[in-house]
């Protein structure tokens, strides 16, 4: 693992603790130390995967930029909603659509330089448009697989963790063999 990958992984280990915070106050704070300790044992763990199972590797990076990316969108909502919201009042949906967007691009350039390490920028534009494709098909997986779920009597937030998982799987094995592929 390169310095740069312990860096990152830190990072994400503490936007995902600053949400912690969000949700046990004081208790939270722990997580400031545990999350960015746990995000580079666990990218290292990858990593000694990784020499049985490449893709792996691949796979830890995208699921601490996929936290990232999450907490972004949701540090940005809040964010929109409490600044925008102060002056004027305005549908929420106004305020995900921008934090969406803002975490999409996040997660488009983490992923095309460090998840896949694709470093040309020719056909960047055409890489966009398709990360943008692959989202939507993933977004409505995640809608289905939901109802699915649902539908077979499993709880709503079970259903959601599920949808979830059925949407990573696609998001990354789209970004891989369709957005950067090499």
């Amino acid at each position: 693992m390169k310095k740069r990958d312990a860096v990152i992984a830190a990072v994400c280990g503490l936007l995902v603790a600053w949400v912690m915070i969000d949700f046990l106050g004081k208790w939270g704070f722990i997580f400031l130390l545990v999350f960015p300790v746990l995000s580079i044992f666990g990218l290292w763990l990858c990593g000694l995967l990784s020499r049985k199972y490449s893709f792996i590797w691949q796979t830890g990076k995208f699921f601490l930029t996929g936290s990232g990316g999450t907490v972004i969108d949701i540090k940005i909502f809040q964010l929109t909603s409490w600044l925008v919201g102060f002056f004027i009042s305005a549908s929420p949906l106004i305020f995900k659509t921008i934090s969406f967007f803002i975490a999409a691009c996040f997660k488009f350039v983490a992923d095309k330089f460090w998840t896949f390490e694709k470093m040309d920028k020719d056909g960047i534009k055409k890489e966009a448009i398709s990360f943008l494709a692959v989202g939507i098909v993933g977004a409505l997986f995640n809608v289905i697989s939901f109802w699915i779920f649902t539908g077979l009597g499993i709880w709503s937030e079970i259903s959601i963790i599920l949808a979830t998982l059925v949407t990573a799987i696609w998001n990354f094995l789209g970004y891989k063999f369709l957005v950067f592929k090499k």
